[in-house]
C-alpha cells in the first residue's frame, strides 16, 4: 500500500512538471498517428497476445505518460485477462491500479483544459472499475464508481467533433437505462433520478461506434453481440458480429466460445462441432485464456451434438468432460453442468445401471434450484426408476 501511495505521489509531481495551466493539451483520441501507433497493441490485446500488447502499451506510456490513454489500455489489457473466466480474481488488483492511474492522469488533463478527453477517460475508467466491482458483488463500490462514470459522461456529450469514440458511453447509457427498469422493476425508483434514455437510439449509437470508432470499436462490437443475443433475441445479428470477432481475433477465448454458443443455438451443428473442438484443442495446448469455463461450454455443445446423432459413447464422453471442467472451477450449479449430469444419469438408466443413474439424478436435485427445469426433470427421472 505504501509503495502504491509513493508511486501516486511521484506521478502527481511528474504530471505537474509536464503541464501548467497555460499549456494546451494535445488531443490523442482523434490523432490518426496515435491510432497507427496503437493498432498493433490493441489487436494483440484482443487476440490474447498480452505480452506483445503490454509491451506496446508501455512504450506508449513512455512517450505519452502525461496522457491517460496508455494507462487505460494497460488496465483494459488486465480486464480482458479476466473476461474468459469472470470468477478469476488474480488480475483484479492490477486492473484497478491501472484504472486508478488513468483517473489520476485524466484529472490532470481535465484541470488543464482538456474537458472532453479528460471526461471520456474518467468516465471509462470508473465504468470499468464499476463492472469489476459488480462482478465481485461489491455493490457499494460499484455504485460509487457508476456515479462517477455518469458524472464524467456528461463532459463528453454533444461533442461530435471528437468522433464516434465519445458516443460509446452515451450509447450504453441510452440502451441500459431503459432496459434495466423494463427487466428489473424493483430498480425503477432508482432510475427516476437519472435522465431519460432511449433504447433504440442507444442501439443506433452502438452500431455507429462499432462501425466507425477506433479505440472503442471492439468494445462496442462486444456489447452489440451480447445485446443482440441476450436482450434483443436477434441471434442472426448476434451471429454476424460474433463471427466477425472470432475471425478477427481467433485466439480470444471469449469470442471463440460465444461464436460456438451461437452456432449451436441456431442449429448450425457441423460448424458448432468444429469450433467447439478447436476450443478443447486450445485448452489442451495451454493457449492463454483458454481454461475450464470455455471448455465447459464446448464440451456441453459437443455432448448435445453427438446426442442428437445417437452417438452415445461420444455424447457421454463430452458430458463427462463438461462435468470435469465444471468441478474444477466450482461451476456445479450452472445449467450446462446440470444438464450434463442429468444426461449421464439418463444414459445409465437406459442401460439398467440404476444405482449410478440414481446418484446422478440426486446430484442434480441437490445442486439445482427448485424452480429450474433440471430439478423437475431429475425428480421425474427418479420417480421413473
Amino acid at each position: 500500500m505504501r509503495t502504491l501511495l509513493f508511486i501516486a505521489v511521484i506521478l502527481v509531481f511528474e504530471l505537474n512538471a509536464q503541464a501548467n495551466p497555460n499549456d494546451s493539451i494535445p488531443v490523442l483520441l482523434t490523432d490518426t498517428e496515435i491510432q497507427i501507433e496503437c493498432t498493433e497493441g490493441i489487436n494483440s490485446m484482443y487476440n490474447f497476445d498480452f505480452k506483445r500488447a503490454d509491451s506496446q502499451f508501455r512504450w506508449l506510456k513512455g512517450k505519452y505518460g502525461w496522457h491517460p490513454l496508455p494507462y487505460f489500455l494497460l488496465g483494459l489489457s488486465q480486464w480482458w485477462r479476466i473476461v474468459p473466466n469472470i470468477q478469476d480474481e488474480q488480475y483484479d488488483s492490477a486492473m484497478i491500479a491501472y484504472m486508478d492511474s488513468t483517473i489520476l492522469v485524466a484529472e490532470n488533463i481535465l484541470a488543464h483544459g482538456s474537458e472532453v478527453e479528460g471526461g471520456f477517460f474518467l468516465s471509462a475508467a470508473y465504468a470499468f472499475k464499476g463492472r469489476l466491482y459488480a462482478e465481485r458483488h461489491s455493490w457499494r463500490k460499484a455504485a460509487t464508481a457508476g456515479k462517477h462514470a455518469m458524472k464524467y459522461l456528461d463532459y463528453c456529450r454533444n461533442h461530435e467533433e471528437f468522433g464516434p469514440e465519445i458516443l460509446f458511453g452515451d450509447a450504453l447509457y441510452n440502451y441500459y437505462s431503459v432496459w434495466i427498469p423494463e427487466n428489473y422493476p424493483i430498480l425503477k425508483p432508482i432510475m427516476m433520478f437519472f435522465r431519460d434514455g432511449d433504447k433504440e437510439l442507444g442501439l443506433e449509437q452502438l452500431k455507429e461506434v462499432a462501425n466507425n470508432a477506433f479505440f472503442t470499436r471492439t468494445e462496442a462490437q462486444y456489447f452489440l453481440m451480447r445485446i443482440m443475443a441476450n436482450e434483443e433475441n436477434n441471434r442472426r445479428a448476434a451471429l454476424f458480429t460474433s463471427e466477425y470477432l472470432y475471425r478477427t481475433f481467433p485466439n480470444n477465448a471469449y469470442f471463440h466460445r460465444f461464436y460456438a454458443r451461437l452456432l449451436y443455438s441456431t442449429g448450425q451443428h457441423s460448424k458448432a462441432e468444429e469450433v467447439s473442438l478447436s476450443i478443447i484443442a486450445k485448452i489442451d495446448s495451454s493457449y492463454l485464456g483458454y481454461e475450464q469455463n470455455s471448455g465447459r461450454y464446448a464440451a456441453f455443445f459437443l455432448g448435445e451434438i453427438n446426442a442428437h446423432r445417437d452417438e452415445v459413447e461420444e455424447a457421454e464422453k463430452y458430458y463427462r468432460l463438461c462435468v470435469k471442467y465444471g468441478d474444477e472451477i466450482g461451476a456445479q450449479e450452472k445449467g450446462y453442468y446440470l444438464y450434463s449430469v442429468l444426461n449421464l444419469g439418463r444414459y445409465a438408466a437406459g442401460r439398467g445401471e440404476t444405482e449410478y443413474a440414481k446418484e446422478q439424478f440426486k446430484k442434480v436435485k441437490k445442486l439445482a434450484n427448485k424452480k429450474d427445469r433440471t430439478y423437475d426433470l431429475a425428480k421425474d427421472y427418479l420417480k421413473g426408476l
